[in-house]
């Protein structure tokens, strides 16, 4: 199943935009953005868009059924699978949902159910250092594109993203 490209200069946080396109009626769909204001992470936190970076959102509907953890699962599966491929560092999960390089975060995933027309629908936000990282106090941050031999580009990142929830998405839905 396609997911339709949603493509934005500027947004405040790519869940919030798939959220805005779900309640317009469309049923699936990936965002990309150059920037977001006010991107968040887990439990409220903020997660600080770096310009040049890759924020992204997919959504679909899902199993009204299927648990938390398997969507948390399922998602950590499919974005560590491709940061994987791209690197030969070792690559380790910080529970519930993010990845570590080296013990520095480099990805962070916040996914987010509602109900619309009687459907569920999961919105699953991703944000990966690609090109730099922010100073963060509280834990280190890296950036892809420190571990990889050759540059590895956003968009080519986003198709790949892409590509992979199209081919996953029936587990969302088992």
């Amino acid at each position: 199943m396609k997911l339709k490209k949603y493509f934005f200069k500027k947004v405040k946080s790519t869940n919030d935009t798939a959220l805005r396109l779900i309640n317009l009626g469309m049923q699936k769909g990936i965002i990309l953005t150059e920037y977001q204001s006010k991107g968040r992470g887990q439990r409220n936190n903020k997660w600080i868009s770096k310009k040049g970076n890759l924020f992204t959102s997919v959504f679909f509907d899902i199993n009204k059924k299927i648990s938390l953890k398997s969507i948390i699962n399922l998602n950590i599966l499919i974005i560590k699978k491709i940061i994987s491929n791209k690197i030969e560092s070792s690559i380790t999960i910080k529970k519930p949902n993010d990845i570590l390089i080296e013990r520095k975060k480099v990805c962070g995933i916040l996914q987010e159910t509602i109900f619309k027309n009687g459907k569920k629908f999961l919105i699953v936000g991703i944000g990966i250092n690609l090109i730099n990282s922010p100073n963060i106090i509280k834990y280190k941050t890296t950036f892809l594109n420190n571990y990889s031999k050759k540059k590895i580009s956003k968009i080519k990142l986003f198709n790949e993203i892409k590509f992979n929830y199209e081919k996953n998405m029936n587990y969302f839905r088992i």
